[in-house]
């Protein structure tokens, strides 16, 4: 039987794949291809603190999709109902609220992060991202309603600071830096969302709802995969691989540099992806929100 990683074996991982003191590190991670920890997520979550510092920040995706009618999430879960069905479901679905929403499909390392004393978190309903750490105020407190993942997002801040992007147990489908390269393609296609907020209290006590939409980039990780495979290939002006790679505990890990990256992955698009984002099939229609 394997024993149980320790909080600090698996900082000695991450130090020995190049995690210094005092980065800021955007973090996607699986729990379960890490291996069996002491403690769970605690464990990597006081490996990743103790591999940066007192004054390295994490940072997480805690993205939402259960509030959504425009996710995948969302048409998954509605497929195969009747009308009337899919408006009772859309008129229970949660809204959400950037204190106490748990996101949706990020993982226990995230879910964590989101949870930890002193963290931030951002406000937007389908892309907001956790922080911890000392920038993680400066790095949440902005994230306009229609910049999903882009320049004014927490993401656009991140990349101008020096970001490395750690891939813990998870492959490059998982690489939220990529999306900021797709805002920063020539022309990218535009798409309508549409999600579910709080808003106050009803006169039962009950938290109120209300619908938001908003238009922003078509995000499309789909090839995210195919990029990452190139990127690996890459080397710096030193001759170095751009993407260091190791093991993490019983995972493969990947680190890379995000400000790098997102510039590779611009050229990327501009070469591998067709202008407008796709055929017309691969869009998403408008569904009109309930109400």
């Amino acid at each position: 039987m394997t024993a149980a990683y320790t909080s600090r074996a698996l900082a000695d991982d991450l130090r020995a794949l190049g995690l210094r003191s005092g980065d800021v590190v955007l973090v996607h991670s699986s729990l379960r291809r890490i291996g069996p920890t002491a403690q769970g997520a605690a464990t990597v979550v006081e490996a990743l603190r103790a591999a940066v510092g007192a004054e390295g920040t994490i940072v997480v995706p805690t993205f939402t999709a259960a509030n959504s009618l425009s996710s995948r999430t969302h048409r998954e879960r509605v497929q195969g109902m009747t009308a009337e069905e899919i408006d009772a479901f859309r008129q229970a679905m949660p809204g959400f609220d950037a204190t106490t929403t748990p996101s949706t499909g990020m993982g226990a390392v995230a879910e964590l992060v989101r949870r930890t004393p002193g963290a931030r978190r951002s406000t937007h309903p389908q892309t907001s991202l956790a922080a911890v750490g000392p920038l993680a105020e400066a790095i949440t407190r902005d994230h306009p309603l229609d910049c999903l993942l882009g320049e004014a997002s927490p993401l656009g801040l991140l990349y101008r600071l020096g970001t490395r992007v750690l891939l813990l147990g998870v492959g490059f489908e998982s690489c939220t830096a990529f999306h900021l390269g797709e805002y920063r393609s020539p022309d990218p296609p535009v798409r309508r969302y549409d999600c579910v907020v709080t808003d106050g209290r009803q006169a039962d006590g009950q938290p109120g709802r209300r619908w938001l939409s908003f238009e922003d980039v078509a995000l499309d990780d789909r090839d995210f995969g195919r990029l990452g495979a190139w990127l690996e290939r890459q080397r710096t002006d030193t001759g170095r691989g751009v993407v260091r790679r190791g093991r993490v505990g019983a995972g493969i890990a990947r680190l890379l540099p995000m400000a790098h990256s997102v510039d590779l992955a611009v050229e990327w698009f501009k070469e591998h992806r067709t202008a407008g984002g796709g055929s017309a099939g691969d869009r998403i229609p408008f569904i009109r929100p309930p109400g």
